[in-house]
């Protein structure tokens, strides 16, 4: 397929090191074993290794195990030894002397060289340069499913040369936890705090296994006093985990598209397992780097973005600094959007982003339980170059409406357009339901031929004249009717070629498309936030006769489900009119919106009911309580 570039390619994360691509581009992080996408149109593939993480360009991962086709939670075989390979682990062994925490001694080293004939000697010479007991910190550099530890001499002294008196304590690596923990050790800004577990004081076994909390373990304490009878010494001193990393996550490279592109459509594929779950989210950017870095000054709380030569810290230059001087980062609020999650089950999500961008990165967080987990297998997207425009702002007036109620909306939208961007001629506009209708559209306030050329429950499409270059920055609006149900009810948009259908549509970004409107967003709020919950009850007909002619056979149940946080079970139940339930005749999840339910005359064993008078009532299970409204509804054969 012309254009289609089937190979990796492999330097496109290397930012600033490709030419931007023209068209439409088709991303994949993983997957690696599957063909490339198959398309109508000509485009260009580019294929990402789940494992081609470069730190420079702000790409992490921990505790994962990369395969070509997938990226997943390590998981620690309970007959293996953690400590030798700790550091392999990203994580660290700490010994405490007197100027505090710092790497093992030389002897130290003994415990952990796998060789049993080796040892450190518990004979009180750690008392020389450092604090009475012996204090090893073993710091995993993440939370792990710990199963237990072990320590014990050589054979030949197992009956004299054991621990009398020990400590284990661990600490969960939560940081909003670090002062509170019952024991503290080390110097001022340097310390640690541990909760302990083991507290022994008369031990005689020579052998010591003891099992771990089974809950999520960063640290882990050793210390041992001198013993009263003799000395101590230590062949090996292990720790075992078993199942899988409680959390792990993945971070990608900033990729470069190479120049503003329109983002389009993100999908993945993998599984979560039962107690498991894997958090997808997404960014995008003006710039290279997300971040903002920040130098100490040393003069009171003063913090810089320059280093000591007055120039604009960058990773590099801040990773220069001394540690004393690093005054931590914080998030590039004017170049990129904050992270955007998404529902992982849905497969698929609008990426975030609010018009052109030039930057993307993607993040992966996996929460597993000791037996289970979650797998990505890939991400994948679309972006095109050049934009549909250099920017397209939009608003919509009023910004508050009666809920459940229609209201006359007014959608503005203005667009500056370069001379080679793409135009567009075509807008959609997302609806909490179905639009009631769509009344005007006008450009530089002038009414101007338009085709509705969607409508549905989801939103609307109007085609209209081609926006180009020699419209830029022209007003246009366009009147419609609906009826929202949720406080802060966002109208996003897109707009797209027709004549270029395989290139992404460009999302709308909201701000002050027309000076004369105040309302500057695309989030509708409410007039009255005390509504209730469920609005009007609707039965059609009043009267029905399920007798199986065709005619009134069943009654429509109709209401409003207003300002709900998310989906909410609901149910509607038929009752006689002394109270007693008949059944529940309807079950489903709704959001805020129209519910929209029947009955047929049956009861909830499936038999007709006698004629007469019944009660019909729609409950919703909300956050704050349960909601309901109820009518009655006349049955007749």
């Amino acid at each position: 397929m012309a254009g289609r570039l089937t190979a990796c390619i492999w330097a496109v994360l290397w930012i600033g090191s490709v030419g931007p691509a023209s068209g439409l581009t088709i991303y994949r992080i993983g997957g690696e074993s599957l063909p490339p996408p198959e398309l109508d149109t000509p485009d260009e593939f580019v294929q990402i290794s789940w494992s081609d993480i470069d730190a420079a360009q702000h790409g992490s991962e921990e505790l994962l195990v990369f395969d070509p086709d997938f990226v997943r939670p390590q998981r620690f075989d309970s007959s293996v030894n953690l400590v030798p390979i700790i550091e392999e682990q990203g994580g660290q062994i700490l010994n405490l002397v007197w100027i505090g925490w710092g790497p093992p001694q030389a002897d130290d080293l003994f415990m952990f060289d796998q060789d049993p004939n080796t040892i450190y000697l518990g004979d009180g010479h750690f008392a020389s340069h450092g604090p009475p007991h012996k204090y090893l910190t073993f710091d995993f550099g993440a939370p792990l499913l710990l199963e237990r530890i072990r320590f014990f001499p050589r054979t030949k002294h197992l009956t004299d040369r054991f621990v009398e008196t020990f400590r284990i304590g661990i600490n969960d690596g939560d940081p909003l936890k670090d002062g509170s923990r019952e024991f503290l050790l080390g110097r001022w800004g340097d310390e640690l705090d541990f909760d302990i577990i083991y507290d022994i004081t008369e031990n005689t076994e020579a052998v010591i296994e003891l099992p771990l909390p089974a809950e999520p373990v960063r640290r882990v304490l050793f210390s041992a006093a001198e013993n009263t009878r003799g000395i101590w010494e230590i062949a090996e001193l292990e720790i075992y985990g078993n199942g899988f990393a409680p959390f792990a996550d993945y971070v990608s490279n900033v990729i470069d598209l190479g120049a503003l592109a329109s983002l389009g459509e993100l999908t993945w594929a993998g599984r979560e397992d039962a107690g498991a779950s894997v958090a997808l989210s997404m960014r995008s950017g003006l710039d290279a780097d997300p971040n903002i870095y920040w130098r100490t000054t040393f003069r009171g709380g003063e913090r810089t973005r320059f280093d000591a030569k007055g120039r604009p810290l960058t990773l590099a230059l801040y990773n220069k600094l001394a540690l004393g001087e690093r005054a931590g980062t914080t998030h590039d609020t004017e170049n990129w959007a904050f992270w955007g999650g998404y529902d992982f089950t849905a497969g698929q999500g609008v990426m975030v982003g609010d018009g052109p961008q030039r930057y993307v990165q993607l993040r992966a967080d996996f929460s597993s339980s000791r037996e289970t987990s979650g797998q990505l297998d890939w991400v994948q997207f679309a972006v095109s170059i050049p934009p549909v425009a250099q920017r397209a702002v939009a608003e919509i007036a009023p910004a508050a409406a009666p809920p459940g109620e229609v209201t006359a909306f007014t959608y503005k939208l203005r667009a500056v357009l370069a001379s080679d961007d793409v135009g567009f001629d075509r807008l959609d506009i997302d609806t909490p339901v179905r639009a009631q209708s769509v009344d005007e559209v006008r450009i530089s306030g002038a009414p101007v031929a338009f085709e509705v050329v969607r409508l549905d429950e989801t939103g609307f499409a109007v085609q209209l004249p081609k926006i180009d270059a020699q419209r830029t920055e022209e007003l246009i609006e366009v009147d419609f009717q609906t009826a929202i149900f949720k406080f802060g009810t966002v109208f996003s948009g897109r707009i797209s070629n027709s004549d270029q259908p395989q290139e992404v549509p460009q999302s709308l970004e909201s701000g002050d498309a027309d000076a004369l409107s105040e309302s500057n967003r695309l989030s509708v709020g409410l007039t009255r936030l005390g509504a209730q919950t469920i609005g009007d009850l609707e039965l059609t007909p009043s009267v029905f006769s399920p007798n199986g002619d065709g005619i009134n056979d069943a009654v429509r149940i109709e209401c409003n489900v207003l300002n709900l946080v998310g989906p909410v079970p609901v149910e509607s139940s038929v009752y006689d009119l002394s109270g007693r339930l008949l059944g529940v005749v309807g079950s489903a999840w709704t959001s805020s919106g129209r519910y929209v339910g029947a009955w047929d005359g049956r009861d909830e064993r499936g038999e007709q009911v006698p004629p007469g008078l019944y009660i019909l009532r729609v409950s919703v299970e909300t956050d704050k309580g349960p909601a309901f409204r109820q009518a009655v509804i006349s049955l007749a054969y």
